[in-house]
């Protein structure tokens, strides 16, 4: 018996798109870090909320890339001279990837208590009834 994929059900036209981005965020294979909650803060919008205890805003940039919203985070190594007897901090970077929904957009980005929110939106799309017609061969 074979598998049956997303973009070879017989009901499911176009949807090949919906498998690869699947099949990407799988092999992103995000680690623990940072850590992050989603919450939904209405019917259309969320927020995701990332740990970044220790970034300031220079060190962290958002992008979007092809409905991929993508958080990395790189701190500076500069010990200006200091002498550790143990260094338990380390100046880590970071790469978080979010794959975004068609219809949703990015709000703000808030930094507060080494806490990183961004916000979403869904936009609701119009509900449209097309009648094809149909010609003669």
């Amino acid at each position: 018996m074979s598998k049956m994929t997303l973009g070879s059900h017989p009901y499911l036209l176009g949807f090949e798109q919906l498998e690869r981005l699947l099949e990407r965020n799988a092999k992103s294979g995000n680690e623990g870090y940072p850590p992050f909650n989603i919450e939904q803060t209405s019917e259309t919008s969320y927020r995701i909320t990332l740990a970044v205890a220790g970034f300031s805003e220079d060190d962290l940039a958002i992008t979007l890339e092809d409905r991929q919203l993508v958080i990395r985070g790189r701190q500076s190594d500069e010990t200006d001279g200091r002498i550790y007897l143990h260094r338990g901090i380390a100046a880590r970077q970071f790469q978080r990837s979010f794959v975004l929904a068609e219809g949703v957009e990015v709000g703000e980005a808030v930094m507060e208590n080494g806490l990183l929110h961004i916000d979403l939106s869904r936009m609701e799309p119009e509900k449209v009834v097309q009648r094809i017609g149909i010609r003669k061969g």
